[in-house]
């Protein structure tokens, strides 16, 4: 896929240690220009926080550098020119997000969260659209958001500064935040590991009672055609009832509600035990 970014080099600040032998960094870093993405363009003070995954830096070494400004020293430098952003515009857009059933039906998948003001919760692949639903419609103790994209995170924190964001795959995700109460795996499909890694994951930071919520607010049919329209994105289907059931158990959740229709699914499941 054609790179979607400006030509600009965006210099972005990475931990105070040393992960791979490409990247030299150091605590400050400066910004140049403002990165446009979409026809879209982001503050670059809305990219200054580290949501940069050891297992995405690593995956990405070939593309990256270091550049030493004068007065700044060494700094961490990803050039965009040669940065593989996947397009997932299509989460949000208008022919897969319009309409009153689908706004209700993602009133539906929230609810199912039985999110408190003290929960702490995480959403997993979601759409810029479902994070502000989630922020206008159930204040919560946490919000964290992990995606692939950096640049649907970038978006999500100009717009919330208190809701953290890590960027890499779930189930790399550091125990810092744990434990959790909720978790909604909005896109699961997109998701490149197995239902067992993702269960085992979440096992690791749910104390007993905490709630899972998989869903897709149209259903098999559009996921079909996503699927066909976005190949790279869309890798995997929606689990069915037996096997969801199966894998579950193994990692001590119960499912405790499943809706399968053509244009809605919705699973929950309840976890039973310790946090390992």
């Amino acid at each position: 896929m054609n790179s979607v970014f400006s030509s600009q080099s965006l210099c972005i600040p990475l931990p105070s240690f040393q992960l791979l032998p490409c990247l030299q960094t150091q605590p400050h870093c400066t910004f140049s220009n403002r990165v446009c993405y979409r026809n879209r363009c982001i503050s670059p003070l809305s990219l200054s926080f580290p949501f940069i995954s050891h297992r995405a830096l690593h995956a990405r070494r070939s593309f990256c550098g270091a550049t030493a400004p004068p007065d700044e020293g060494v700094v961490s430098v990803i050039n965009f020119d040669d940065f593989a952003e996947k397009d997932w515009s299509f989460l949000d857009s208008a022919d897969f997000s319009s309409g009153q059933d689908y706004n209700l039906n993602i009133d539906r998948i929230i609810s199912a969260g039985e999110i408190e003001e003290t929960s702490r919760v995480m959403v997993s692949i979601g759409s810029e659209g479902f994070v502000d639903r989630v922020v206008e419609s159930s204040p919560c103790n946490l919000l964290l958001v992990v995606h692939d994209s950096l640049f649907v995170l970038a978006g999500i924190k100009e717009k919330y500064d208190k809701v953290k964001c890590w960027q890499g795959e779930l189930i790399y995700v550091p125990d810092k935040w744990a434990p959790l109460d909720v978790v909604f795996l909005y896109f699961l499909p997109a998701m490149p590991f197995t239902l067992d890694e993702a269960f085992g994951a979440l096992a690791r930071c749910f104390l007993p009672g905490a709630r899972l919520v998989i869903s897709h607010p149209q259903g098999r049919e559009v996921l079909q055609q996503q699927r066909q329209q976005y190949p790279d994105v869309v890798t995997s289907d929606l689990p069915e009832k037996k096997k969801l059931q199966e894998v579950a158990a193994q990692h001590s959740f119960e499912l405790t509600d499943y809706v399968d229709e053509p244009g809605f699914y919705l699973a929950v499941l309840k976890f039973s035990g310790a946090r390992s």
